[in-house]
């Protein structure tokens, strides 16, 4: 394929993706005291007793034109689906002011934001989405938020100095993470998102000090199961990326299972219009059920 016919592709998929008008919650709870601290519920549709919870961590490369609404047909799929679902909202990069392309991501809020929102999930469920059982959550995430799904599997084992660590692994049933950006030295490599990650980290200055805390490629075993679900022609994140966390994790002596979906690309992962989307409630059901 060539490269005009797979930007083709890939702008066609987007269009796809972005084409589904969002889709209202259940309920909306704030987690902290930020216009960005909050997290929308939706109940599941159909089924009875309590229901497995997908917490979702939407994608955007940490930049704040992209927010939760883009992932809410996403989030009503996996509802009708017979899922409880979280979708979590948290600080990305401003816009700037000479109208260049907005930064990506906040250091630290944005990971302030999504521990602070992982922490005070289950009792958010119990007080929101009474038909959620908050012991069986599963964290997923697309792109960027396939990266902070992985990382905050991951805080049990960050850094002794990290303000996010945690004495235990989070109580999860396990992590679907979606074309993620899940190792930032390849994506750093290959320029992933323009660069994305390595702003998200502060730029050169401080790439290598903070990495430790936080590319999920450093941060293993985790002793969660976890999935990656890639599009073999994805061309925003290439599947080397997500190829490269799970060759990390396997030297680490952990198994991480990885669904490549032939001529699929980046966005078909989270458009309900798309077969790719009914592969991944299928993994996510894996874990959940």
């Amino acid at each position: 394929m060539t490269d005009d016919v797979a930007a083709a592709r890939a702008a066609a998929e987007e269009k796809s993706a972005f084409s589904h008008p969002p889709v209202e919650p259940d309920a909306t709870a704030a987690y902290g005291d930020d216009p960005d601290h909050v997290i929308d519920f939706w109940t599941p549709r159909g089924g009875s007793g309590p229901a497995p919870v997908v917490a979702v961590l939407h994608g955007g490369a940490w930049r704040a034109p992209y927010d939760r609404r883009h992932v809410s047909p996403f989030a009503a799929f996996l509802a009708h689906r017979g899922f409880a679902v979280a979708s979590v909202e948290y600080r990305r990069g401003a816009t700037r002011a000479d109208g260049g392309a907005p930064v990506a991501g906040r250091w630290p809020d944005t990971f302030d934001d999504v521990a602070a929102a992982v922490d005070a999930l289950p009792a958010l469920i119990r007080e929101h989405l009474p038909a959620g059982d908050p012991r069986r959550i599963v964290l997923t995430g697309h792109s960027a938020g396939g990266h902070l799904a992985l990382w905050a599997a991951a805080r049990h084992v960050l850094p002794a100095d990290s303000p996010w660590r945690t004495d235990a692994p989070a109580p999860l049933r396990g992590v679907v993470a979606l074309a993620p950006i899940a190792d930032f030295e390849v994506a750093d490599k290959l320029g992933v998102c323009g660069g994305a990650a390595r702003e998200l980290l502060g730029g050169d200055d401080h790439f290598a000090e903070r990495r430790p805390h936080a590319d999920p490629a450093l941060l293993l075993p985790t002793g969660i199961a976890t999935t990656l679900v890639q599009g073999r022609a994805d061309i925003d994140v290439p599947h080397a990326v997500a190829e490269s966390y799970a060759d990390a994790a396997a030297k680490a002596g952990e198994v991480v299972g990885v669904t490549l979906l032939p001529d699929v690309g980046h966005f078909p992962l989270i458009d309900p219009a798309a077969d790719a989307c009914a592969v991944v409630a299928e993994e996510i059901a894996q874990l959940a059920w």
